[in-house]
């Protein structure tokens, strides 16, 4: 485990040795992000699977790829699960080793067995308050995923819901279909 001091600068933060352990910088701080278990690895899996089919050559899929945003004035750097970005905002001749250095179109968390909805919820607002422009929180113990919006209010998918979004055009699954292929009873 890497020994930091307690408030890190940008630099300093994405300066850190690779290791073992995920860390995100908020509020200053590099903190451990919590390991995934079976259910996580596999919902990441079938997600990455899925938009890479469905979005194909319009933008990147990432897995634990670190975003240099703002939040609070401050800088964040999250690491969600899963995120799209489109290549309108980020060129496929970008193919530096770094922080994805722009708002994604879509973030993707999957709730941890220690995450609270509420607390994804407000980790939800913190990454749509950053630029990025869609959110999906996805609970692998109700078998829903929650699209949150910049302006509309948030709206929960399960079963045959369509996960549909002009933002995603053509994309085309369904609630079911996620956690059906990744196998969660």
């Amino acid at each position: 485990m890497v020994s930091v001091k307690s408030q890190l600068t940008l630099q300093e933060f994405l300066a850190l040795p690779e290791e073992d352990i995920t860390y995100e910088l908020v509020d200053g701080e590099a903190k451990p992000k919590m390991a995934p278990k079976r259910y996580h690895s596999r919902l990441t899996g079938t997600i990455y699977t899925l938009l890479s089919q469905g979005l194909q050559n319009r933008g990147e899929v990432g897995i634990e790829w670190a975003v240099t945003l703002k939040r609070n004035g401050r800088d964040w750097v999250p690491v969600p699960d899963l995120l799209y970005v489109s290549y309108s905002r980020l060129p496929s001749e970008v193919i530096e080793n770094e922080a994805c250095p722009v708002p994604p179109d879509l973030v993707i968390e999957i709730i941890s067995p220690d995450q609270t909805f509420g607390q994804m919820s407000a980790k939800a607002t913190d990454y749509l308050d950053a630029g990025v422009l869609r959110v999906w929180v996805v609970d692998a113990k109700a078998k829903t995923v929650t699209i949150f919006y910049p302006d509309a209010r948030p709206q929960t998918k399960f079963s045959a819901d369509i996960l549909e979004d002009s933002l995603l055009e053509g994309l085309q699954i369904t609630a079911e279909q996620i956690f059906q292929q990744a196998g969660i009873p």
